[in-house]
C-alpha cells in the first residue's frame, strides 16, 4: 500500500483549482451568497479527486513499458531508442515520459507528452549521439499516467539500469559498405584513378566492353571469335595493409565533441571493412609510449568484429608519442612489405622534423601513408576579415600555422611519404581514397 501511495502525484490542475476556492472564500466575504456555493465547490472537488485517484488505481497493470535499445550504439552516430507503452485502462489517458539518460549525455530535461486511447499500444523513439566509447547506464524509464479529470498522477518504472556498449563507429562502416557495393562511392567525393599498371595473374578472357583496355585485346582469341576478345587481370590481393593509431597527446584534440582519436578509430573500422571487401587482409596496432592492441593482418569477414573489440576502449594518454618504439615495433614484427597507415597529427613543421628520420626509416621496406589533420577553427580565422589589431594578430598567427600544415605536407613528399591531410568529419572518404588510389596504381 505504501508503495502504491508512494508513486501518487498531484498534477498542476489540483493547485489551480485549490487557488480558485481560496479566491472564491475571499470573494464571500464581500458576497454572502458565494459562501454556500463554494462549499459545493469544495465537495465537488474532493469528489473528483477521490474519482480520479479510484480510477487510476483500479487497474493493477494499467501502463506497461519498455526501452527498446540496440545492442550497442555507435560513437559519434545518431543512435534510435524507443519506448513501447501500453495502455490497459478502459479510457484514454496521458502520459509523460521522462527517461533517466546516461550521464554522459548530459541531458536532464528530456521529457514526451502523449496521449494513449483505451487499450492501445505506442512506439515512441529519440535520438541520442554518444561521442565516447564505454559503457553507458540507462537508469529508471518513469511513465506518470493520467486519467480524463487528470488531477493526479500514477508513477510506473521500468527498465532500471539497463547499460548499453558504445563501440567505433559501426554505423559509418556499413553505410560505407553500402556505397561501396552500389558503386557510390566517387559520388561522395573518391576520384577515379586511371590504372597506370596490372599484376600479371591472369583471370579470364571476355568480349571487349566500351572503357576495357585496349592493350589487353586478345588477338588470337578475336580471330576465332570474330569479335574482339580482351584479357582480364584481377589485382593482387592479399596485401598487408596495417591501420597505426598514434594515442598520445596530440589526438586528444576536440572537433565536434569528438576527439580525433575517435575519428581515427571511426575511419580504422570503415577502412577495414572495405580492404577486407578488397581481399586485402586489415592489421592494427596503437602506439604512444609503447605498442599494443595489435592485430594481425587477415582478411575474413571476423576480422572486423576483432577491430571493433581491439578499439572498444582505446584512450588517449598525455605523453608524447615515441616514433622511435614505433619503428622497433615495425622492424621487428612486419617483415612482409605492407601498406602503413599511420593516423598522427602534426601542428608544425618542427614537430615533423623531430619524428622525421623515423618515417624515413620505415619508408625502406613499406608504403607509408601519413593522416594528419586540419585544424578547422583557424581555418576560419584564415578565411575571415580582421577588423581590428588583436584579430589581425590572430590572423597572421592562423596563416602561419595553416602554412605549416602545407610545408608538412611537401616535406613528407620530398621523401616519398604518401600524406592526407584532412578535415576530421572527411577523414572517412579520404582514406578510403588514398587506399584505392594505391591499389589502383599498383605501387604496393
Amino acid at each position: 500500500m505504501l508503495k502504491n501511495i508512494k508513486a501518487l502525484y498531484i498534477n498542476s490542475l489540483v493547485y489551480y483549482c485549490i487557488a480558485a476556492i481560496v479566491l472564491l472564500f475571499i470573494c464571500s466575504f464581500f458576497f454572502a451568497f458565494l459562501y454556500y456555493i463554494v462549499w459545493v465547490l469544495v465537495a465537488l472537488f474532493f469528489i473528483l479527486f477521490i474519482a480520479d485517484i479510484l480510477l487510476i488505481y483500479g487497474v493493477k497493470n494499467g501502463i506497461i513499458g519498455q526501452r527498446i535499445t540496440p545492442e550497442k550504439l555507435s560513437n559519434g552516430d545518431d543512435n534510435y531508442i524507443s519506448i513501447r507503452l501500453e495502455n490497459n485502462f478502459p479510457f484514454k489517458i496521458s502520459v509523460r515520459i521522462i527517461d533517466e539518460l546516461p550521464f554522459q549525455f548530459q541531458k536532464r530535461d528530456f521529457l514526451i507528452n502523449k496521449s494513449l486511447a483505451s487499450k492501445t499500444a505506442d512506439h515512441s523513439t529519440y535520438l541520442v549521439r554518444p561521442t565516447k566509447r564505454g559503457e553507458y547506464h540507462f537508469g529508471h524509464l518513469n511513465i506518470y499516467a493520467s486519467g480524463p479529470l487528470k488531477l493526479i498522477s500514477r508513477r510506473y518504472i521500468f527498465d532500471n539500469n539497463q547499460i548499453v556498449a558504445t563501440y567505433p563507429s559501426f554505423l559509418q562502416m556499413r553505410k560505407y559498405e553500402l556505397m561501396a557495393i552500389h558503386n557510390k562511392l566517387f559520388m561522395q567525393g573518391l576520384k577515379k584513378v586511371r590504372k597506370i599498371g596490372n599484376t600479371r595473374e591472369f583471370e579470364q578472357i571476355k568480349e571487349y566492353t566500351l572503357g576495357d583496355d585496349i592493350r589487353t585485346i586478345n588477338w588470337k582469341a578475336t580471330a576465332k571469335k570474330s569479335q574482339y576478345m580482351v584479357n582480364q587481370y584481377q589485382d593482387e590481393k592479399s596485401q598487408n595493409i596495417y591501420m597505426i593509431i598514434d594515442k598520445g597527446r596530440v589526438m586528444k584534440s576536440p572537433f565536434n565533441d569528438l576527439t580525433l582519436l575517435d575519428y581515427a578509430i571511426n575511419a580504422s573500422l570503415v577502412l577495414s571493412n572495405i580492404i577486407i571487401k578488397k581481399y586485402d587482409k586489415a592489421g592494427l596496432f596503437t602506439f604512444s609510449k609503447k605498442a599494443d592492441n595489435r592485430l594481425k593482418p587477415d582478411n575474413k569477414p571476423v576480422q572486423v568484429q576483432k577491430f571493433m573489440e581491439n578499439l572498444y576502449k582505446v584512450t588517449t594518454d598525455f605523453h608524447e608519442s615515441d616514433f622511435s618504439k614505433l619503428y622497433s615495433e615495425i622492424k621487428q614484427n612486419i617483415h612482409q612489405r605492407s601498406l602503413l597507415i599511420l593516423f598522427t597529427n602534426f601542428e608544425t613543421l618542427d614537430g615533423l622534423n623531430r619524428q622525421l628520420k623515423y618515417l624515413r626509416a620505415i619508408t625502406k621496406n613499406h608504403l607509408l601513408v601519413v593522416v594528419f589533420f586540419k585544424n578547422s577553427e583557424l581555418d576560419q580565422i584564415v578565411h575571415s576579415e580582421a577588423k581590428n589589431t588583436q584579430e589581425i594578430y590572430d590572423k597572421v598567427i592562423a596563416e602561419k600555422f595553416h602554412y605549416d600544415k602545407k610545408l608538412i605536407v611537401n616535406e613528407l613528399m620530398k621523401y616519398g611519404i604518401y600524406s592526407v591531410l584532412t578535415n576530421p568529419e572527411d577523414l572517412n572518404l579520404n582514406v578510403i581514397n588514398k587506399y584505392l588510389e594505391i591499389k589502383a596504381r599498383g605501387i604496393l
